[in-house]
């Protein structure tokens, strides 16, 4: 192990060398720019034997990554923003293709009106794409999840594209110390070389994905033919395949935890054992919010956290289970760095869909937060916190979302 003071980009970057990417499509944003330049220069000082490609937009860049995934190359790319939404149609192709492209995402407020600073919007429209997104509340977290999303990705009962987000400039440019993995042996170990659906033979030309392909069905007295199925097959293929990730992905953390001394898990605890309240959240607004539990807990509120790291696919079941075994809770808080814009924050919606699936009537309160950069702190968050719970004590609870730290006229 090597401990590094890197900001988030970087502590990106070094995951990608450590683990031998072998194909990199870069095209430069705000604020995710700097993990691009960061393997440019290792590719150019021979510390990464990799194929650096630049290309002339995002959308090249995830075509790039297609394509040199389809030859069984390990590959990566970063964006933010405006950037990643330039990617969207070719998100769909990367998922329905099955193939485990990582990406990093820092965060960043789509325009318009411009902004630099961070929020979700960019990644969380892309939420239905098929891809899996895990968000992270540390640098440190960063290089981790890189190195895990390749392993669970490149599983073969997954094979899907993931995305590993980070709030920009709060991560993406603040320094921390991350310990990495100097040792490619143990990369190895943990991380065995990709094992690619696909197979490709210039000796054998063939089309992939064709755009209308016959429904094979299968004949018991013909084993040699495969039930090849149709688009919603293969649709429902992938459903199936995302479903699995959950249960996988809480494997892969505790094989990389016992190897390298650090789990996460799908979502992370914060004095909860005894908690009639929780906070809910993502990323780095919900990280701060452990602070607001320690304010609330002093102010005689049983004030737990909940930070969601994997966000999708939404993991419903283990959700239920913790509801399950926290009887007393009496009502949950999720603070959104998002926007679904004419409803709610996306979190809560997916939150309050998993308590009705599962029969709970628990209030849930929503608080959009953060949005574009803008500054909230833990005392905000416990504030807008105690308002909740007071109200839900009450009964008064207004299931309506509201702004946190706004100036606007009524």
């Amino acid at each position: 192990m090597a401990k590094l003071l890197l900001n988030g980009n970087h502590a990106a970057a070094n995951a990608c060398k450590d683990v031998g990417v072998q194909v990199i499509a870069a095209y430069p944003i705000t604020p995710q720019s700097p993990i691009v330049e960061r393997l440019s220069r290792f590719v150019d000082d021979g510390k990464l034997n990799a194929e650096f490609v630049r290309v002339e937009s995002e959308h090249s860049a995830i075509t790039v990554c297609i394509a040199a995934s389809t030859t069984g190359a390990r590959v990566f790319t970063a964006s933010s923003a405006n950037g990643l939404c330039l990617m969207h149609e070719q998100l769909h192709w990367a998922a329905g293709s099955r193939l485990p492209i990582v990406l990093a995402c820092a965060n960043r407020a789509p325009a318009a009106p411009w902004n630099v600073w961070t929020d979700e919007q960019d990644s969380i429209s892309q939420r239905d794409t098929g891809w899996v997104q895990l968000y992270c509340e540390d640098n440190q977290e960063i290089y981790d999840t890189i190195i895990q999303a390749y392993k669970l990705g490149e599983d073969p009962e997954i094979y899907a594209p993931v995305m590993v987000c980070f709030d920009g400039y709060i991560l993406s440019h603040t320094m921390m110390p991350v310990e990495t993995i100097d040792d490619s042996n143990l990369i190895k170990e943990f991380l065995p070389p990709y094992k690619p659906h696909t197979h490709l033979d210039p000796n054998d030309p063939c089309i992939v994905n064709l755009v209308t392909f016959p429904w094979i069905r299968h004949d018991p007295d013909k084993p040699g033919i495969e039930k090849m199925g149709a688009y919603p097959e293969f649709r429902y293929a992938l459903q199936q395949s995302l479903l699995k990730v959950p249960e996988k992905f809480k494997k892969i953390d505790k094989e990389f935890g016992d190897k390298f001394g650090r789990y996460y898990g799908i979502y992370k605890e914060y004095l909860c054992d005894d908690a009639e309240f929780i906070i809910f959240g993502i990323g780095t607004l919900a990280c701060e919010a452990r602070i607001s539990a320690d304010l609330l807990r002093k102010q005689g509120f049983k004030v737990g956290l909940i930070n969601l790291k994997l966000y999708r696919p939404f993991p419903r079941d283990d959700l239920i289970e913790f509801i399950t075994k926290h009887p007393d809770i009496k009502g949950i808080i999720v603070f959104d760095r998002n926007l679904s814009y004419g409803y709610e924050g996306a979190v809560c919606t997916d939150l309050k869909s998993t308590l009705y699936s599962a029969h709970f009537d628990i209030p849930v309160h929503n608080y959009i937060a953060g949005i574009g950069g803008r500054n909230i702190t833990a005392e905000q968050i416990a504030s807008a916190t105690k308002k909740s719970c007071e109200m839900i004590l009450k009964g008064q609870i207004d299931k309506k979302p509201e702004w946190i730290n706004i100036d606007m006229e009524d």
